[in-house]
């Protein structure tokens, strides 16, 4: 079995990738800004091999944290699952641009501030992933204009990825990026495609299928690649 470290794990598909990957045997240490609020994750915990663990993931110094609370524990796998879909002013002449440079942070820097300060430990193992929940809004091959902050976040994200797999590759360990499909959750609504269930069991399958060969990639929640 596997140690599996998700961040955003206390609600929506964060939640449920804790809890799929929890029931077949894993160790989930499920990341969340506010651990005294999510309840549903430590109800969770109190039945599952789940270590909740509370972190900023936009505060470089929590994020250090982490790292030093989890120091020589190894870790299997890294899923970025946490964002933020940005201000409400991110038009083409409606910018919050403050709002922006948070979007920025939470979304783009994040993911790699994670993945720097836990290095060490998906070094351990013999082989390690790192998948990061991206948006099919963050592709430029879509051509949908709105919510600029968020897009190009998600498509900055997009390329940090895309050249961390190259860098990552000789280390054994696989990157990709996972586009998780319209889903119910606060972000998406509840008129979306997939249940927020649906959307994480899909999220599982592309990670198992994630090698040394298809490293870089991005993928939609049911296995078919995503144009960039």
């Amino acid at each position: 079995m596997s140690n599996i470290l998700i961040t955003g794990a206390n609600k929506g598909i964060g939640l449920q990738l804790t809890e799929q990957y929890a029931k077949r045997g894993n160790t989930v240490i499920a990341c969340c800004r506010d651990v005294d609020a999510a309840s549903a994750l430590t109800d969770l915990a109190g039945s599952h091999d789940i270590q909740v663990k509370q972190v900023m993931i936009g505060d470089g110094d929590s994020v250090a944290k982490l790292a030093s609370d989890l120091a020589a524990t190894p870790i299997d796998m890294l899923i970025n699952n946490a964002g933020t879909g940005g201000p409400k002013a991110q038009s083409v002449m409606d910018m919050d641009y403050a709002g922006w440079a948070d979007t920025f942070n939470i979304n783009t820097m994040a993911p790699l501030r994670m993945l720097q300060a836990l290095k060490t430990n998906l070094n351990l193992p013999a082989s390690a992933k790192v998948a990061t929940i991206t948006s099919q809004m963050g592709a430029l091959s879509l051509d949908m204009a709105m919510a600029y902050a968020y897009c190009a976040s998600k498509a900055a994200l997009n390329k940090v990825m895309k050249l961390a797999a190259i860098e990552l590759k000789k280390e054994n360990i696989q990157v990709c990026v996972i586009h998780p499909g319209w889903v119910q959750t606060d972000m998406g609504g509840p008129k979306a495609d997939l249940t927020a269930a649906e959307s994480a069991a899909g999220i599982i399958g592309v990670i198992e299928q994630l090698n040394a060969d298809n490293t870089g990639g991005f993928w939609n929640w049911n296995g078919k690649p995503h144009a960039w």
